[in-house]
């Protein structure tokens, strides 16, 4: 199968960095998970990603496939210029955008607006984050947070929480009197007027709360799961933690996707996709960090119980524009392979897989964010 035809809808991505910001940061940062210097200076450079996109980089913007001569080439193109030979390779038709990660250093939504269209995924943490300083009592700050969600700006088309981060997907049910006795402890946590919200009771609390208005409005919440930066516990990132919040069912209006593949926990994931309606899965990050091998191994797990139907084509991409290229390459060719597989042994007929493939490179995700009309 060749898919390049297809455009694809990335349903998770975040913004670019701010070039003043991005010359401060080594460009192999974008190339893993890890962010301690020794990683980044000494190791980056030898995962099987990082010598596969040098090439794949290299061919794109016509240098010579080594890291300096990349780097020459990114200076000399600029960032705009850059961009777009990124974002016309990616063939993409919108970007769903995480616009929580690092807020004070990225680019607006509308500067990614005039590459391609873009729609605004609220991450609640950082909105939380941002509404504790003004608040003068648990009350005042839980009545800023509903109104921040209910009903939802007009430019959301999807919620986004990074408890897995923080404390784990294991989200107990939490008294509100509990998440009040919390509360001053988290805002006169040091001087800064957005301390990082870390307790447990509190994220929990709030993501139940949001929770109960997204089942209200039928909107997406996107929840990271599987692997990630190491200020994740990845033993808390296992998607099962979520059974008993999937098994509520004051929360069944609410789809919930689960990030990244939730790899390593793939398999898990197509299992909670294969029996509760509500639940939904993206490849991003997965999809393009691994090797080809391991893309490959993903997707057919992901795919070995869940239905097609559940399935959706994301990037993950973040910080420089290559990402979005690389994800979007990837993406087409695993998917690609692994349904042509499908075809050879009989699951699929080549009609059928002709239609899984629009629909997880874009109609799944056009139908889910109800994006049809926009």
């Amino acid at each position: 199968m060749d898919l390049t035809a297809i455009p694809a809808l990335d349903q998770h991505a975040h913004n670019l960095l701010k070039p003043e910001v991005a010359c401060r940061k080594p460009f192999r940062a974008a190339f893993t998970e890890g962010y301690d210097p020794d990683v980044i200076a000494h190791h980056a450079q030898h995962t099987l990603f990082f010598r596969r996109s040098m090439r794949e980089i290299a061919q794109l913007i016509g240098c010579e496939p080594n890291e300096a001569a990349v780097l020459a080439r990114r200076e000399e193109l600029g960032l705009e210029q850059l961009t777009t030979k990124c974002f016309e390779a990616a063939n993409l038709e919108g970007v769903l955008i995480d616009d929580g990660l690092l807020p004070d250093e990225i680019l607006p939504l509308d500067w990614h607006r005039t590459f391609v269209p873009v729609h605004r995924l609220l991450r609640l943490e950082t909105l939380a984050e941002e509404l504790v300083g003004d608040a003068e009592s648990f009350d005042d700050f839980l009545a800023r947070f509903r109104a921040a969600i209910d009903p939802p700006p007009a430019e959301v088309v999807g919620l986004k929480s990074i408890v897995a981060y923080r404390s784990g997907l294991d989200v107990r049910p939490t008294s509100f009197d509990d998440a009040r006795a919390k509360f001053a402890a988290w805002k006169g946590t040091g001087p800064s007027r957005h301390p990082r919200l870390v307790d447990k009771t509190l994220l929990d609390f709030l993501l139940l709360q949001a929770l109960e208005v997204a089942a209200r409005h039928r909107l997406p919440i996107q929840l990271h799961t599987g692997f990630g930066d190491p200020d994740l516990d990845l033993r808390l990132a296992n998607p099962l933690h979520l059974r008993p919040l999937l098994e509520d069912r004051r929360y069944r209006g609410a789809p919930v996707v689960l990030l990244h593949a939730s790899y390593p926990f793939t398999r898990e994931a197509g299992f909670l996709a294969s029996v509760y309606p509500h639940v939904y899965l993206d490849v991003g990050l997965a999809v393009p960090l691994l090797s080809v091998s391991g893309m490959e191994r993903a997707m057919r797990e992901l795919l070995e119980l869940a239905p097609q139907s559940k399935l959706m084509y994301s990037s993950d991409a973040h910080f420089i524009p290559e990402l979005y290229f690389l994800a979007a390459k990837w993406g087409r060719t695993v998917l690609a392979k692994v349904l042509d597989e499908a075809v050879r042994d009989t699951d699929l007929t080549a009609a059928e897989a002709d239609k899984a493939a629009e629909a997880v490179l874009r109609g799944n995700a056009l139908t889910l964010y109800r994006l049809d009309d926009c």
